[in-house]
């Protein structure tokens, strides 16, 4: 089947580009989505009388894009999953996770702007492509880890967090902890003992101030 293209399609074709294509991608995608007209005679005039109306806005539609895709230069979004031993997660990331933990971070896409040849099943940092217009698309990072820990110390090397590393990470991050609850107890410690050596308690205090028969 012949259609013409109302907008660029990848690996298919520009703006008024009149390509052929299966009969089911044309009826189930392109014709649906209203990326595209059959080639027919009328159809083809009509879009020669619209062209620079369609062009035009397309350019507004791709100046939108290209201003959200440099905000979301060098982008990452953090899940926090289960995994085994070996990286391999208990379950996936799929598209619709990443919509939502993009859109916490205040991006909002739709789950077919995401390409993914696949659902994210190991810990690790994962590219991955948004399509924010026909013309413009832009790469952002899922740094899949088992703990917020990870993720940073993940988004520090490029890298996935192995088991061993991440049982340093626990403990050191325990570690820590347990040092700041340390030094609390400590200061507690040290000024209730200047509040011990300050003076009489409060009943040698009475007994001196009473008058003596």
């Amino acid at each position: 089947m012949q259609v013409i293209l109302l907008e660029r399609v990848e690996k298919l074709g520009q703006i008024g580009d009149v390509v052929t294509v299966k009969p089911g991608y044309a009826r189930n995608y392109l014709l649906p989505q209203k990326k595209a007209l059959r080639a027919t005679k009328g159809n083809i005039e009509h879009f020669e009388t619209q062209r620079s109306d369609i062009e035009a806005r397309n350019l507004e539609r791709r100046k939108e894009a290209e201003a959200v895709a440099a905000k979301l230069g060098d982008f990452s979004v953090v899940l926090i999953r289960q995994a085994g031993e070996s990286g391999q997660l208990y379950g996936s990331v799929s598209a619709r996770d990443l919509v939502n933990a993009m859109a916490e971070k205040g991006f909002n896409v739709e789950r077919n702007q995401i390409r993914m040849d696949r659902a994210i099943k190991a810990l690790g940092m994962h590219p991955v492509r948004i399509v924010l217009h026909p013309e413009v698309e832009v790469a952002v990072t899922a740094n899949v880890a088992r703990s917020e820990d990870e993720a940073e110390t993940q988004a520090k090397t490029g890298r996935m967090v192995t088991a061993e590393e991440a049982r340093e990470v626990a403990e050191a991050a325990e570690a820590e902890v347990e040092a700041v609850v340390a030094e609390q107890e400590a200061n507690e410690t040290a000024a209730e003992a200047a509040a011990d050596e300050g003076g009489p308690d409060e009943s040698e205090a009475d007994e001196e101030a009473s008058p003596k028969p």
